[in-house]
């Protein structure tokens, strides 16, 4: 499997999944299901709720298989 496999972007923030850390408890997938798709592929959509509550669930993790990272923002020059 290729690192990047385990990378999620978008404009707000970065999500990273270590996938031999998941204790597979599923928090994620039963507490925040528009973004944790444990049947679709790629499996972390973050389009599919608001950058607070994703940060919210990632530190639910039992595990600490998901992290993440603010990305900075461009300005405009």
């Amino acid at each position: 499997m290729n690192l990047n496999d385990n990378v999620f972007s978008n404009e707000d923030i970065t999500v990273t999944y270590e996938p031999h850390v998941c204790v597979h408890a599923e928090k994620c997938a039963r507490e925040l299901s528009d973004v944790f798709r444990t049947s679709v592929i790629p499996w972390i959509n973050l389009d599919g709720t608001e950058t607070q509550r994703i940060i919210k669930q990632i530190n639910r993790c039992p595990s600490g298989a998901l992290k993440y990272c603010l990305n900075q923002k461009k300005h405009a020059s």
